[in-house]
């Protein structure tokens, strides 16, 4: 089985969710994850060069993107049933929903089509991220899916999708578009070639469903999508993409106008060569960074991936701009960096703290192959050519807006994670929801915490505020702990008042493992309750 079933959450019919494998996003609420002064020509897509709609018909010109997409739909749109009605009347109530989700899309969707197509794939398959991600590339659902198509972690690694400081591959617009499709047409041979079970499978997994079949074959029953006892969200979600293929087929039935897009590349591909700074090549391909940040949203930090791949995706009319000043400048000049000098007492972790970077890193940029550094000798440290918030869709300035941006009535806490600390146990000190918390931090309300770690809280509970400073920093203690001989995981977490599953957490071990005597742990302790 290629993927593994996550627990389903309760769904409101009106709601547009899915991933790969259960990730979940509200999209009626789904906006970009674009800080609050960013140009309203980057937050709401740009017209570039589209035709314009038919007055009569609500249809684009015949050069435009809705029309190629209906030439290749294959699927069957004349079905009709109470759960399809329910999806396309939503969306036939809320055409600024739709504009929306439209004009965020064409960036990608002329990529997406041109993939499918030569793949041979219905069209309709084209549109899943409209019920994915709502075409938002930063899209992140209470079950830790990422990106237009939703992958989950696992599922994204199993597919080649690298997750790491610099990068996060299922928000790659090119390689999450591949595996979306390759996964799709791997599910599809596996039920025989019927799209709407592998549609069913890439939301549930394949297993659930071939449970359902099994089910119902020993009951005698229909084995189509239709008549199958599948989770709820996954009951919504083939619906949900029939229904929005229908009203693209035929906007003019329900009385809507789509947001026209051109049938020809947004976008061109660059090499780049090496590594470059995000800000620097924003200027040299004379665009918004923002909206190379869109386009390659990927990027987690303040420039492209070390390791690769060394490609940006800019717009068509500005890559021949771009390639000739790429040529221009030598490759040493695409990043920065700071010599610095080893102190005594520094170690690679306190330097990489100082600047902002991880160990893992310096260690590759200056090919250490431990922690073993010596002072008076020199490091090679990469720094953004700009300030901070110059990356406004990086990884830290989005959550950085988001983080900042208050909730009416309610007072901010700024807090560091102790350890012991859930989402669970935060959101009931302060008396807020766990997704809501989750929300405001960029995390999924599954996603474990580190001892140290900021968070944000817009609470009303004023007490817990006047409380909070229990969670002061200075009160947490690294501990190297040596283990001794008779020393178990259970004896250790008693002793310093921590949990099993921290102290695994904390030191990437096995739980079911026994301890070796000498074997260094690290572990964080509340100096109040440990000893």
């Amino acid at each position: 089985m290629l993927i593994t079933r996550l627990s389903t959450a309760l769904i409101l019919i009106i709601s547009v969710t899915g991933c790969a494998q259960l990730g979940q996003t509200s999209l009626d609420s789904m906006e970009p994850m674009v800080p609050s002064g960013a140009d309203s020509a980057i937050r709401g897509g740009l017209a570039n060069g589209m035709a314009e709609p038919d007055p009569v018909s609500g249809q684009a010109s015949p050069q435009d993107m809705w029309q190629r997409l209906r030439a290749g739909f294959a699927l069957d749109l004349d079905q009709d049933n109470d759960r399809i009605r329910a999806q396309r009347d939503w969306f036939a109530r809320h055409p600024a929903y739709l504009d929306r989700v439209a004009k965020r899309g064409e960036r990608y969707l002329h990529h997406i089509v041109e993939e499918a197509e030569k793949r041979n794939m219905p069209l309709e398959l084209a549109l899943l991220p409209v019920v994915e991600s709502a075409f938002d590339p930063f899209a992140y659902s209470h079950g830790r899916a990422a990106g237009p198509w939703q992958f989950i972690p696992s599922t994204g690694r199993m597919f080649g999708l690298k997750q790491d400081y610099w990068a996060d591959q299922r928000r790659d617009i090119l390689a999450s578009t591949d595996a979306a499709l390759t996964y799709l047409q791997r599910l599809s041979e596996r039920f025989d070639g019927d799209w709407l079970l592998a549609l069913a499978s890439y939301n549930a997994g394949a297993g659930t469903v071939s449970r359902a079949i099994t089910r119902n074959q020993r009951a005698g029953k229909p084995t189509d999508f239709w008549n199958l006892d599948l989770p709820s969200e996954t009951s919504a979600y083939v619906p949900k993409l029939i229904a929005i293929s229908q009203i693209v087929a035929d906007p003019s039935a329900h009385n809507l106008v789509l947001h026209p897009i051109s049938d020809e590349p947004y976008f061109d591909v660059v090499s780049t060569g090496s590594q470059i700074d995000l800000a620097q090549a924003a200027d040299l391909a004379g665009i918004a960074i923002e909206e190379l940040y869109l386009l390659n949203p990927s990027y987690n930090q303040w420039a492209t991936s070390p390791e690769g791949p060394h490609r940006l995706l800019v717009p068509k009319a500005n890559a021949n701009q771009f390639r000739n000043a790429l040529a221009a400048l030598p490759t040493e000049s695409r990043m920065q960096w700071n010599h610095y000098t080893i102190r005594s007492g520094d170690s690679l972790s306190t330097i990489a703290r100082r600047h902002g970077v991880t160990v893992d890193m310096i260690r590759d940029v200056n090919r250490l192959r431990g922690n073993t550094i010596i002072a008076g000798d020199s490091l090679l440290i990469p720094v953004p050519r700009a300030d901070a918030a110059s990356y406004s869709m990086s990884e830290e300035q989005r959550l950085a807006s988001r983080q900042s941006t208050g909730v009416s009535g309610r007072q901010r806490v700024d807090l560091l994670v102790s350890p012991g600390d859930t989402l669970w146990d935060i959101s009931r000190r302060y008396s807020v929801g766990v997704r809501e918390l989750a929300k405001w931090n960029n995390m999924a309300p599954g996603d474990p915490l580190r001892v140290g770690q900021s968070l944000v809280v817009w609470t009303t509970n004023v007490a817990a505020v006047s409380t909070s400073s229990s969670l002061r920093p200075e009160m947490i203690r690294k501990v190297n702990y040596a283990v001794r001989k008779g020393d178990s995981l259970y004896g250790i977490a008693n002793r310093f008042n921590v949990s099993v599953n921290q102290i695994a957490s904390w030191n990437s071990i096995d739980t079911n493992r026994y301890l070796r005597p000498g074997q260094r742990l690290t572990l964080y302790v509340d100096v109040r309750n440990a000893f």
